[in-house]
């Protein structure tokens, strides 16, 4: 007679957990979870790559085939001829890429240029506003350099040439005919547009960069392509699908940057559940122990016992893998028409993919089993004898001893680790240090110090609960039951405060880290574009003393300064000094010191740039000397900068102990800004700079105008990065959430006994409620606590690894409202299970036996 299934071990396990689906919902939570944000990443990439290849555009649809030069074969105007008299060729288009500068600006403009047909299949332009040039002598520009350079149709430019000699520039006036759009998405520059032939003529351009050709859809297009590749011998001839696949893929890997960096992250969040997962699986496991000591004196050893708990594990990780999998999916189809409404254009993807789905499902139930194997090793071992008692908590003593000595052994670790980082950090001007493999130790050492973290948690939960629950105790009965309820189990507690702490390291470091390189990018916008124009001699002398008041008095420009650079010599080196009053240099961009203030300069005191500071081993209050055409003058250390200094001056002084070390009295730099931010009001700028240097006593070159305005690389890639990362890390909090809340629920259904008795002695159902609120509270208290002590020393080490002259912030009110919220958000977690507690009855509570 064959054992019904229900009688195996298995069997039982799967009978109990149909039994009560509420203890599946609990421990699959955090899994669930798990899997939705991994799929949830696939999806975003499935989004994203649908989205640009929607958009993209490059090549124009219409091109059959590409022919580019090879190794000793130039696309001439012979070749290109030969090409067009290639059987099946249909349309071959040359084309040239380059660029000149601009002249009738004392600004330096450049000029990309391109040569397009502007018309036809082949065709990578549209007209906007007049016609396509069609002669010599003529241009079309894009809309961006029409508004940049305040052109339409019939204006003129002047383009600079190089001699043919090396030796001047020849100055060529080209006629605006039109203004056009570019179809290719890549388009990034002001842009020039005209055929191939005037192109090649006005850029003295021997050849092509490549050949679009249209062929006759009649004939085959690797028999067209074997006969360009005898025409042209050398030339390299692929498909134009190739080519538009090849600039796709290039598009798709650009804009799925910011995923790889999600990618990394996703594997804390898939770490934290499961933590939750273990933590949750070891209190269901404790609510069984008489059916698991039941079995246990039926016949069923540890091993199989084990094994069957192992296996539920993976079953119920299983089904809330395919859960999370389906909800990300249908989130997935959902996004792009939720996102259409707001004004976001984003394409659907085409299906599931399958792959994907079926590792993430196979991962979750794999991180499932990985979860329960601890728990069910733990719970295998019940004595029979716990069939005659009542189900107990799991609740051991704070940690064992090898739990102890393993979490000091990860602690020292982690210092040892952490020290070696810090004995060696670079200091600002090291140019050889190894960020990457300092990065990966500092990682490794932070790594080690969570696993310490996890071991010596329960020792830890009440040393922390005494400092930060005082508050709550005064509250009342409440507060105080809460109090007790948390330090009464220290290893559930910090089970689930560690996860939060986990997610609360991770965003606050990350916050204070994107903080402090925020202000070193404010400090490097404002070294590297200190004002929107620079003016200087050609030949390094000085200039027109006037030149400063006449550009002040042009209503275009604002912030007009003047100021004077000298060579001086420290040491065996020469340097440049300059008078150059820090406090002018364009307000708002985060000029910063490193040591000492910027402030006013008192008499011979001095800044420092951050590599003379470490070359010459100075901070704020050290003495320096400098040599001024062989005079030595000794100043006194203001302030050293964390960086290089603005203008390329490396030490700063007053006006009056330049002038008193010998310099000339005239400027030798002008710096202004453009009274507008706008492209008009830069254009306005322009032309009045120009103004002001045109003429016999300015002009002629003499004097060169720099927009360094234009120069300084944009800081929004490190917004987006911050965005991103600080997105990503809040699916570790939303996970510790859930645990919080996962916990919550099991607790209110273990204690119901303490719950009842509670209500028995005239504690009200309110009051229940907020003790159980309290106590998810304190779990969000606990984890903040915790993690923001773990984070705060590895976000430093972080930032002087990364960016020696990054100053450390602490953005001190981000971090308020990261831990506020998050004890807001936990102690919302146990809205729920707290409701449930406040309607025990007194009456059933006391009279249950389980």
């Amino acid at each position: 007679m064959s054992t019904p299934w229900r009688a195996t071990v298995l069997g039982s396990q799967v009978a109990e957990l149909l039994r009560r689906p509420g203890r599946f919902a609990a421990t699959g939570l955090s899994l669930l979870i798990a899997a939705f944000v991994v799929f949830g990443a696939v999806m975003a990439q499935q989004i994203i790559t649908a989205t640009v290849v929607d958009r993209f555009r490059g090549t124009p649809d219409a091109v059959s085939l590409v022919v580019t030069p090879g190794e000793g074969a130039d696309l001439d105007e012979a070749r290109l001829g030969a090409i067009r008299r290639t059987p099946g060729v249909t349309e071959a288009v040359g084309r040239i890429d380059g660029g000149l500068p601009v002249g009738g600006s004392a600004v330096e403009r450049y000029l990309a240029l391109a040569a397009d047909p502007g018309g036809g299949p082949l065709a990578r332009v549209r007209p906007v506003d007049g016609t396509y040039p069609s002669g010599p002598g003529r241009l079309a520009v894009d809309t961006r350099a029409a508004r940049e350079f305040g052109l339409v149709p019939g204006s003129t430019l002047t383009l600079l040439l190089p001699e043919a000699d090396g030796d001047g520039t020849r100055h060529v006036r080209v006629r605006v005919s039109g203004i056009v759009r570019s179809t290719a998405t890549d388009a990034a520059e002001p842009t020039g547009y005209a055929p191939g032939p005037e192109l090649a003529r006005l850029l003295g351009t021997p050849g092509h960069s490549r050949v679009d050709l249209r062929t006759d859809t009649s004939a085959g297009a690797a028999e067209i392509a074997e006969r360009i590749r005898r025409a042209v011998p050398g030339a390299l001839v692929r498909s134009g699908e190739e080519v538009r696949d090849e600039e796709a893929r290039a598009a798709v890997a650009e804009a799925s940057d910011s995923l790889e960096l999600v990618a990394v992250f996703l594997a804390v969040a898939v770490g934290a559940a499961v933590l939750v997962a273990a933590s949750t699986f070891r209190i269901v496991f404790a609510r069984r122990v008489r059916q698991l000591a039941l079995l246990r004196a039926l016949g069923a050893t540890s091993r199989r016992l084990a094994a069957a708990l192992v296996t539920e594990g993976a079953v119920v990780g299983l089904l809330a893998g395919t859960a999370g999998v389906l909800a990300a999916w249908g989130c997935g189809r959902l996004v792009p028409p939720v996102a259409a409404r707001f004004g976001h254009d984003l394409s659907v993807p085409s299906s599931i993919p399958p792959a994907q789905a079926v590792l993430t499902v196979l991962g979750t139930g794999l991180l499932a089993a990985v979860a329960v194997l601890a728990p069910s090793l733990t719970a295998a071992r019940v004595s029979p004898l716990q069939a005659l008692r009542t189900a107990t908590s799991g609740e051991s003593a704070a940690g064992g001893a090898g739990r102890t000595l393993l979490g000091l052994l990860c602690a020292a670790g982690a210092a040892l680790l952490a020290w070696q980082q810090y004995a060696g950090l670079p200091e600002p001007g090291d140019a050889g240090y190894d960020r990457f493999a300092a990065l990966t130790v500092v990682v490794l050492s932070g790594g080690l110090a969570f696993l310490a973290l996890v071991a010596l948690g329960p020792l830890l939960v009440r040393p922390v609960l005494a400092a930060v629950a005082v508050p709550l105790r005064r509250t009342g009965a409440a507060g105080r039951l809460a109090v007790a309820g948390v330090g009464g189990a220290p290893a559930r507690a910090a089970s689930v405060s560690v996860v939060v702490a986990l997610g609360v390291c991770l965003v606050g470091a990350t916050l204070v880290c994107l903080a402090s390189l925020e202000a070193y990018e404010r400090y490097r916008q404002a070294v590297e574009a200190p004002a929107d124009f620079r003016l200087y001699a050609e030949d390094g002398g000085t200039l027109d003393r006037t030149l400063a008041a006449d550009l002040a008095a042009r209503p275009e420009l604002t912030g007009v300064t003047a100021f004077r650079t000298a060579e001086v010599v420290e040491g065996a080196r020469s340097a440049t000094v300059s008078d150059l009053d820090l406090g002018t240099v364009r307000p708002g961009t985060g000029l910063t010191a490193r040591t000492g203030s910027l402030g006013p300069l008192a008499p011979a005191h001095v800044v420092v740039d951050a590599d003379h500071a470490h070359r010459l081993g100075v901070e704020a209050g050290d003495r320096v000397t400098l040599a001024f055409e062989g005079r030595p003058v000794r100043l006194t250390v203001a302030a050293t900068l964390p960086g290089a200094g603005p203008h390329g001056g490396n030490f700063f002084v007053r006006a009056a102990d330049l002038t008193r070390m010998g310099a000339d009295p005239a400027p030798t730099v002008v710096t202004a800004d453009a009274a507008q931010g706008s492209a008009q009001g830069r254009t306005r700028a322009h032309r009045a700079v120009t103004a002001e240097l045109t003429g016999p006593e300015r002009g002629h070159g003499r004097v060169v105008a720099e927009d360094t305005a234009a120069e300084a690389g944009p800081s929004d890639d490190l917004r987006t990065t911050a965005t991103t990362v600080i997105m990503v890390l809040g699916l570790t909090v939303l996970v510790a959430v859930a645990g919080v809340a996962t916990t919550a629920s099991l607790t209110v259904v273990e204690r119901g006994r303490e719950f009842g008795l509670l209500r028995a002695l005239g504690l009200g159902g309110a009051a229940v409620h907020r003790m159980v609120t309290a106590e998810c509270a304190l779990h969000g208290v606990l984890g903040g606590v915790l993690g923001l002590a773990l984070g705060m020393p590895y976000a430093w080490l972080v930032v002087r690894v990364a960016e020696a002259s990054a100053p450390f912030t602490v953005p001190a009110g981000r971090l308020a409202a990261v831990f506020g919220a998050l004890v807001l958000v936990t102690a919302a977690a146990g809205t729920v299970p707290a409701l449930r507690a406040s309607r025990t009855s007194p009456t059933v509570a006391v009279a249950r036996n389980d």
